[in-house]
């Protein structure tokens, strides 16, 4: 790979980035274009078009709708029956009058209505659990809008790697060809024997081969793009700064413990669990309830008919059911236990999760630097075996292996600045961070406690806030 050729491609533009408090330069990314794709753009996107997204908010509603039916329960509950009955029969009630028909066709409605008046607050604490398990729900939510941005950085990344690889390679196959030309010229003066154009030509093919990779591993990262982001790339511009992360990793570990919303929705069920508890106890207990009903029934054969109406406490309770409800304790009390084991082990692995973003940022990092040095002192290597190989001092393998060590110092910068963009977002995403609220994306934001707010206090679909509700679903939906 002579280095005129490939220092004049796409491996060239340089910018610098930033990380806490050391910069380093980046270098290898495309020139900005006027009508390329931003690094915020595909973040927009991503975030616009994630199917997930709205899977799990669709998720947070139904959560809240358990609220609702949850808050029911402490309402009356007004019900109705009716009847219609054809009575067919034959009877005799007194001698003089013999044998008589005692057809009827009777008619009943009755109006029931019911209210919940004590139950030693097992109804209040089914509504506490499904607050928490919605606070809960609202937490992993925020969870997988990391994930989705996350993978949007990622998708950018690949694409712009991608297609720096292809364009190295295609330096690369220029470059060899031209080599493979002038080799045969030389065979034919005499100058190297067909030992030096046959590992010219090996090279050249194994070139092709590297080519026909790039463009697959491309073609994958844009199919990759295309589904995370929501269309086909089209020219990107470089990414921007990297963002400044703290290079204090134990405050970092205290701040996802504070800040990651896995953790935080786990506390939420752990509390939840608790709560579970107490309802199943104060199930056990004895409920008392009002009850009124208006009944009306007529004989549609005659003009008899009755009206009643009654009120009423009614109190009753389970005195054995064996023992179904002294498990449902235990059961209860099983599961706090295991919430809590998974707080501890979420705890722990959010820590880790940050211990491990930080070394491959750094790891990314020093490869980064590393493969600068490494690109300077191969790019002196090359010249100075291509120099002695005109000398007759190098053969024909000695440069093509030169050459070979500087595209590989090249790939692998083109690898390690993807990695840090990737690796220093990822810290972002463990300690938290990574919305589209922290990273002030110009979207609209999906607001948690509009649909909570309305379905709260149990709306009927006829009430004004029932009306409003369906709006909001409306708006909601998507094709």
């Amino acid at each position: 790979m002579v280095i005129s050729t490939l220092t004049r491609g796409a491996v060239r533009a340089a910018r610098l980035g930033c990380l806490a408090t050391a910069c380093f330069v980046v270098t290898g990314f495309n020139a900005p274009s006027a009508q390329a794709d931003t690094f915020a753009d595909a973040l927009v996107s991503a975030y616009n078009h994630s199917g997930l997204l709205d899977q799990n908010r669709a998720l947070l509603r139904a959560a809240d709708e358990d609220i609702a039916a949850a808050s029911a329960a402490l309402e009356p509950v007004l019900r109705w029956t009716a009847s219609i009955t054809q009575r067919i029969g034959r009877g005799q009630t007194s001698l003089a009058f013999g044998p008589q028909d005692t057809d009827s066709l009777v008619a009943t409605g009755t109006l029931i209505a019911e209210m919940l008046l004590y139950d030693f607050g097992a109804t209040a604490l089914g509504i506490e659990v499904a607050k928490e398990t919605v606070l809960a729900t609202r937490q992993n939510l925020i969870g997988v809008e990391q994930q989705v941005l996350q993978r949007a950085v990622e998708a950018y990344m690949g694409v712009i790697e991608a297609s720096e690889f292809v364009a190295l390679r295609q330096n690369n196959l220029r470059v060899l060809t031209q080599e493979l030309r002038a080799a045969r010229n030389r065979f034919e003066v005499g100058e190297i024997t067909r030992t030096d154009v046959a590992l010219a030509e090996a090279q050249l093919a194994q070139a092709r081969s590297g080519l026909a990779t790039a463009q697959g591993n491309y073609a994958i990262a844009v199919e990759e793009y295309r589904n995370v982001i929501g269309r086909k790339p089209g020219r990107l511009s470089p990414p921007p700064r990297i963002p400044k992360v703290g290079s204090n990793i134990e405050a970092a570990k205290a701040l996802a413990v504070r800040n990651h919303p896995s953790l935080r929705a786990v506390q939420h069920q752990v509390t939840a669990a608790e709560m579970a508890i107490k309802r199943a106890q104060a199930q056990k207990r004895p409920t008392i309830s009002a009850q009124g009903t208006l009944s009306v029934s007529e004989n549609l054969d005659s003009s008899n008919f009755s009206t009643g109406a009654s009120i009423g406490l009614n109190a009753g309770g389970t005195i054995y059911a064996g023992g179904a409800r002294s498990s449902a304790v235990r059961r209860a009390q099983a599961q706090r236990d295991a919430q809590r084991g998974n707080l501890h082990v979420v705890r722990h692995n959010i820590q880790q999760n940050v211990g491990v973003a930080y070394a491959r940022l750094s790891s990314a990092r020093a490869s980064l630097e590393a493969s600068e040095r490494q690109i300077r002192a191969a790019r002196i290597a090359f010249r100075g075996v291509r120099e002695e190989a005109t000398l007759g001092a190098r053969t024909t393998l000695d440069v093509l292996d030169a050459e070979q060590a500087l595209l590989d110092a090249e790939a692998s910068r083109i690898s390690a600045q993807s990695q840090v963009y990737v690796a220093a977002y990822l810290v972002l995403a463990t300690q938290g961070q990574l919305t589209a609220r922290d990273l002030r994306l110009p979207v609209q934001q999906y607001d948690v406690t509009e649909y909570y707010n309305l379905v709260k206090n149990s709306p009927t679909s006829q009430s004004e806030q029932g009306a409003q509700l369906d709006r909001v679903l409306k708006r909601l939906q998507k094709n």
